[in-house]
């Protein structure tokens, strides 16, 4: 089974954690991770002057972006609210684009065979047969026609595939979660793999982890 792919990963700090340590040169000697801190939050609108320095790297603007700090000052309901939003309007541009294309198969399907088999069945193979559906064309395309951000992504096919709802739930899931989840406890939430089914089972524990938290625990977002 294929490693998953983890760009982000949250962080749940530890209560005695200095406010020193939070910072990307000394994330690995304190987590094991190597990355760098990630404006992924949103702080919450009405942030009070001696709130700020309570907020992880702090940026301007409105939403103001931040790296992290404790529950109570991010504003996770609105960067839910507006990940499904944006990925409704994708969905829409996503149907619009593979119109009478039949159901693709996923990359991770291709990607499981290779591994088990890699003499009999090569990478290149595995790519090959993978864009060669009518579907990914449609897509590839379209990425091609008209790049930038916001536009959907092949590599979000099974995705789309499971339908608009399930999409912006997953959007929606993802904007605060991330890919994978360092407990303050220690423990790591991450997908077996990057299928569909493996990504809606760490969603599930990752959410269910961010309800028990105090609204004093500490969050951290690092891109890896």
């Amino acid at each position: 089974m294929a490693a998953p792919t983890i760009a982000t990963m949250i962080i749940c700090l530890p209560d005695a954690l200095p406010a020193q340590a939070l910072t990307s040169h000394q994330l690995d000697t304190h987590f094991n991770v190597t990355g760098t801190l990630a404006p992924l939050f949103w702080a919450v609108a009405q942030l009070r002057v001696w709130q700020r320095q309570q907020m992880i790297g702090l940026r301007k603007g409105r939403p103001a972006p931040c790296a992290g700090g404790p529950v109570r000052l991010l504003d996770l309901h609105g960067m839910r609210h507006a990940a499904a939003v944006g990925a409704g309007i994708r969905y829409q541009i996503w149907q619009q684009v593979v119109h009478g294309t039949r159901a693709a198969t996923p990359w991770p399907v291709f990607e499981t065979r290779h591994l088990t088999d890699p003499d009999r069945y090569p990478l290149d193979t595995a790519i090959a047969e993978f864009h060669a559906q009518p579907r990914v064309h449609a897509m590839r395309l379209h990425a091609a026609a008209a790049p930038g951000t916001g536009q959907p992504s092949v590599g979000e096919l099974e995705m789309y595939q499971a339908g608009q709802m399930a999409y912006q739930h997953y959007r929606a899931a993802s904007a605060i979660a991330g890919d994978a989840m360092l407990t303050a406890d220690g423990r790591k939430l991450a997908p077996a793999s990057d299928a569909l089914a493996h990504r809606i089972t760490y969603l599930e524990q990752a959410l269910a982890h961010l309800d028990t938290l105090d609204p004093d625990q500490r969050l951290l977002a690092v891109a890896l």
